[in-house]
């Protein structure tokens, strides 16, 4: 199997790396591995979701893929998925792109412009170790929410579970692309006003790593 491994930045995907057998360096921003009989290339694309989009189609235009894998990091809504905990995204929005109309927020269907903002994996990979995972709602913002007035009014209006910077980017390109594809993300912060002393960003790449291995060699 061809497996793109995507990730925000090379730190998150260490441990899953150091695992596997490195065979070259293909280009800007992607090198090449073996591991459990598949073929793998890992596309680091820095944080953000222009750039993990342009990325990924840059990419998946230039090689066939039979499986794409988002790994990363998460910032939960949800106070019962805790810092540490690996989670399947299965649908992700762009909760930013809209407008606002003094204190209200109009989304894009309410300005009736053209654009995909919505994205939902209705068939995941059917991998035992990623079908373990729960499955959760997210957002991908330009700006992580860190107060009180701004998560209350984006819980209301899109009740997220967990939001990233760049997942809703790689499921649209994986869905242009027409590659069968998984976000998997690992919480590691409550969203809240920003508190760093909450953060568990090291244990949160463990946990994370350790299922991308199962997850991987499991595909």
């Amino acid at each position: 199997m061809r497996v793109l491994i995507v990730a925000a930045t090379e730190t998150e995907v260490l441990p899953l790396v150091s695992a596997m057998e490195r065979t070259s360096d293909r280009g800007p921003r992607t090198t090449s591995y073996t591991h459990a009989g598949h073929d793998i290339v890992v596309l680091t694309t820095d944080v953000g979701m222009v750039a993990t989009a342009a990325w990924c189609s840059a990419v998946m235009s230039n090689a066939t893929f039979d499986l794409a894998l988002n790994f990363g990091v998460c910032g939960s809504f949800d106070r019962m998925l805790e810092p540490g905990r690996v989670v399947h995204v299965v649908s992700d929005r762009l909760a930013e792109l809209g407008a606002e109309d003094g204190e209200a927020f109009l989304s894009i269907d309410e300005l009736q412009l053209p654009a995909e903002h919505e994205f939902v994996n209705a068939n995941p990979p059917p991998i035992d170790a990623l079908s373990r995972l729960p499955a959760v709602s997210a957002i991908t913002v330009n700006t992580v929410h860190g107060s009180d007035r701004s998560i209350a009014a984006v819980v209301e209006r899109c009740a997220p579970q967990v939001e990233s910077m760049e997942g809703a980017a790689f499921m649209c390109a994986c869905q242009i692309h027409g590659v069968p594809f998984a976000q998997v993300r690992s919480v590691s912060n409550i969203v809240e006003r920003r508190n760093r002393r909450g953060w568990k960003i090291m244990e949160a790449i463990a946990s994370l790593n350790d299922a991308a291995i199962a997850i991987v060699e499991g595909a």
